[in-house]
């Protein structure tokens, strides 16, 4: 189970519309959905403001291997043994000036993991071992200047950080770096640059680079349209469960946009993102479902989405005016349905 990161994400800033993608599942009456979520919510992100807040994967994924102590330090610490972790991270950052060591006591008190969160510690581990050179602590360091926290809240800083990890191949880094140079305040806006930097942490296996790339190619954004490469990048992230790339690419095999038309696959990745809670691919399957689009009629489960993804904030006139055309035994059941689904009676 991945660890997560309590810090406000620069992708918390910003925003992104899934409607370009929604053609034949896309509601003639509603608006333009908004999906925000990173380091992780995001598809042609624009500006939105730094309140809302995200988790991200751990600055810490692999073990380091050069030295069987921070080994040690590093499986307490996948292994939940957090007080044993920080003993024998302090333990050989102190004998040993040891910079994965450092990064580690870093992740620990960022997360207020076995000990009471304290950012400024935090942050202070993670300066010396990134004046060291460790990319993950750069990346850490950076993350706490953006949010401010345990430290002034320093963007043009944190920028340099982001970028000299990048360098050393933190693709989370190139990512939220990206994300910077889109969001246009640090840096005047460049989409070229943006894509440059979402390709590298692409490329490196990073979801929401794979994701937010993607819809830089279905709207030809800093790159050349290439609807078939956002369908690929869809996919790539899609299979490692980023939500918002699930929904995008259900909707892209079922109308066929950059990839072979598939709607038996297309639902049932529609069904996943669903029953993981995303509202517009609850709303996208109530639609299918009540209209029997590539697959067989069934209101009372259709309407079950409906109502579901109505309490999330996916409005939907249409769907509101033949659910009040049931019958009353018919709407009851896909009331039943909602309230189990949220664990009501």
């Amino acid at each position: 189970m991945p660890l997560r990161r309590h810090f406000v994400s620069i992708a918390a800033l910003l925003v992104a519309s899934t409607a370009s993608a929604q053609v034949s599942l896309t509601p003639k009456t509603e608006s333009k959905p908004a999906a925000a979520k990173s380091e992780r919510s995001k598809a042609a992100p624009k500006a939105k403001s730094s309140s809302s807040a995200t988790q991200t994967k751990s600055a810490f994924p692999n073990p380091p291997v050069d030295n069987p102590n921070a080994d040690l330090a590093y499986g307490a610490f996948q292994q939940g043994s957090y007080i044993t972790a920080l003993k024998l991270a302090t333990q050989r950052a102190g004998e040993k000036n040891d910079p994965k060591s450092m990064t580690l006591i870093g992740e620990i008190y960022a997360n207020g993991f076995g000990v009471k969160q304290d950012d400024a510690k935090a942050a202070e581990w993670y300066k010396r071992a990134a004046d060291m050179g460790d990319r993950e602590a750069m990346f850490g360091l950076a993350m706490l200047k953006i949010a401010g926290r345990g430290v002034p809240q320093q963007r043009e800083e944190a920028a340099k950080l982001l970028a000299a990890s990048a360098k050393l191949g933190k693709a989370a880094a190139a990512y939220n770096l990206g994300l910077l140079y889109l969001e246009g305040q640090v840096f005047p806006q460049d989409l070229k640059r943006a894509a440059e930097l979402f390709k590298q942490a692409a490329d490196a296996g990073n979801p929401e680079a794979q994701y937010a790339l993607a819809t830089f190619y279905k709207e030809g954004r800093g790159v050349e349209k290439n609807l078939t490469e956002a369908a690929r990048l869809l996919r790539a992230a899609a299979m490692v469960d980023n939500l918002d790339a699930e929904v995008e690419y259900a909707i892209a095999l079922f109308n066929g946009t950059g990839t072979p038309r598939d709607v038996p696959t297309a639902l049932a990745v529609l069904n996943r993102a669903a029953r993981q809670g995303s509202p517009i691919a609850q709303n996208r399957l109530a639609r299918v479902l009540v209209f029997g689009q590539g697959t067989a009629v069934n209101k009372i489960e259709g309407f079950r989405w409906h109502l579901t993804a109505k309490t999330a904030g996916a409005s939907d006139p249409e769907l509101d005016a033949l659910y009040q055309q049931q019958t009353p035994d018919d709407r009851k059941k896909s009331e039943d349905l909602a309230k189990k689904w949220f664990g009501t009676k």
